[in-house]
């Protein structure tokens, strides 16, 4: 049986936790050609910040999302 890949799904906990801060980010996960997909849980404790890529690093997205001003880091 084939085991699934899901590396190009990547998880962080964030302190997004407003309508606010998701539009604020918006803009630049939208236009990075990198990322295919992404969305906030605001309703979990961790506001978790999903995003598919298959480019992208861990590394990358946690210095993309905290050079707009938020807290961000790899759930495990």
């Amino acid at each position: 049986m084939k085991k699934e890949n899901f590396d190009h799904i990547l998880l962080f906990k964030t302190d997004i936790k407003s309508k606010q801060d998701k539009q604020a980010l918006q803009l630049t996960l939208d236009k990075n050609e990198h990322i295919e997909q992404w969305n906030v849980d605001m309703d979990d404790e961790d506001c978790v910040l999903r995003i598919i890529s298959y480019q992208l690093s861990h590394k990358q997205i946690i210095e993309l999302i905290k050079n707009q001003g938020y807290k961000c880091k790899k759930l495990k």
